[in-house]
């Protein structure tokens, strides 16, 4: 067999995407499929209808990962595939989705084309990755690499006061603890970028070594309230004022840090917030992502010393909120990611993820990597998310040469 020139059906791949959206899909053309919902119980049901007419038996842990596996020859750990099937409110046709679609359509073309793997090949769906119902997002892959505490998440409530157990439980999908997942050959994601790089730059396949570290801060400056029409200008403490001053000093600082960080000031609540009333208190939010901990560290070095240089006789004080590390992936899966790419004659660049995903967490006790394909205009979480059914046909046809090369792997 030339398993150079093995592709996956890219009309069956459009159908099962299209097939999955419908558990949810919006009137716009988006979904909502929140994590434990009806819809979501109906996804998984037809999850598991599709992965057992390809023969694959399936099983469900204790925090409603569902595994699908097709045996192999030998007993070894898996290669395992997938993403999640939660999405976010009006969100869109492929995100999370598509890298489970892509593991059904890899075991597809297996089994039709009478291929036996040598290494079983499993496909999961990991519970609520967005955290747009149950926060944390990534609550279940965070479970099982010790991130969470099974009994805290469990205990986490919707805004309707329903437990992430109870919904569970609900649903019908709360499994075994035994069934989790410890061990396998290697994880692979494939997702959709979420951002404009990869079209930007007119790539087709993007392979993904990191994801971003990143660090988020509260700024909370306290001033005076007074009345806006009888209080002189130079007798002002204005919080919103100092908020604009701090504002503007950190834009300039980290824009000139490095070109390769990313940053946002994305939540502001100012007090008391009535237009006649000097503001009195400001608290705003700073978040910035970079790979390496040393610009991370500058980062907050700036955040930190706006503390010392009020111009309006405001108090300022920075918070940190939380942080993460970068977390790089498994290079020997990342090289051979890249020569599947190569192999295919797609265009191609290695490149870093600013969003978390489940496999960021997986990568902590399993060999693991992504695949990234383009977003057109970048667009993500929301009702336009698109991208061509080429791309996705580009992406899973990567997947497959990289599961390939896997099983022909000489040990």
């Amino acid at each position: 067999m030339n398993k150079q020139k093995l592709l996956i059906n890219g009309k069956k791949l459009k159908n099962t995407l299209e097939e999955f959206a419908n558990f949810g899909r919006t009137k716009n053309n988006g979904v909502t499929r929140l994590s434990l919902s009806e819809e979501d119980r109906l996804v998984r049901d037809y999850f598991c209808s599709c992965c057992k007419e390809l023969g694959m038996s399936f099983k469900i842990d204790d925090m409603g990962n569902i595994y699908a596996t097709l045996e192999g020859i030998e007993s070894k750990p898996p290669i395992v595939l997938g993403s999640h099937m939660d999405t976010v409110k009006k969100g869109g046709r492929f995100d999370g989705i598509l890298g489970v679609a892509a593991g059904i359509e890899v075991v597809r073309t297996l089994v039709e084309n009478n291929i036996k793997p040598r290494i079983p090949v499993m496909v999961v769906n990991f519970t609520n990755e967005e955290g747009a119902r149950f926060e944390p997002s990534m609550m279940a892959s965070g479970v099982l690499s010790g991130k969470f505490e099974k009994s805290i998440m469990l205990k986490k409530t919707d805004t309707d006061g329903i437990t992430f157990e109870e919904a569970l439980n609900t649903i019908g999908y709360a499994g075994d603890i035994e069934n989790r997942l410890k061990e396998a050959t290697a994880f692979l994601e494939l997702h959709i970028e979420q951002g404009p790089i990869l079209e930007r730059e007119s790539l087709t396949i993007g392979v993904v070594e990191c994801i971003l570290g990143m660090v988020c801060y509260d700024i909370e400056i306290t001033g005076e309230s007074d009345h806006a029409g009888t209080t002189p200008m130079d007798m002002r403490k204005d919080a919103l004022f100092e908020a604009n001053n701090v504002i503007t000093k950190l834009r300039e600082k980290l824009s000139n840090l490095d070109k390769e960080l990313v940053y946002t000031m994305g939540r502001m609540n100012v007090s008391p917030n009535i237009h006649t009333v000097i503001p009195n208190k400001v608290i705003f939010s700073v978040e910035a992502r970079h790979k390496n901990p040393e610009v991370i560290k500058q980062v907050e070095e700036i955040i930190q010393a706006v503390q010392s240089a009020p111009l309006e006789g405001c108090e300022i004080t920075t918070t940190k909120l939380w942080g993460r590390d970068t977390v790089w992936f498994d290079e020997e899966v990342i090289d051979l990611l890249e020569q599947s790419t190569k192999l295919l004659r797609y265009p191609y660049k290695r490149m870093v993820s600013g969003a978390g995903h489940d496999a960021q967490f997986i990568a902590s006790y399993i060999p693991s990597a992504m695949i990234f394909i383009p977003s057109i205009n970048g667009k993500s979480h929301s009702e336009d998310e698109l991208t061509t059914w080429e791309d996705c046909e580009n992406g899973v046809n990567v997947l497959l040469e990289t599961v390939l090369a896997i099983q022909f792997k000489k040990n």
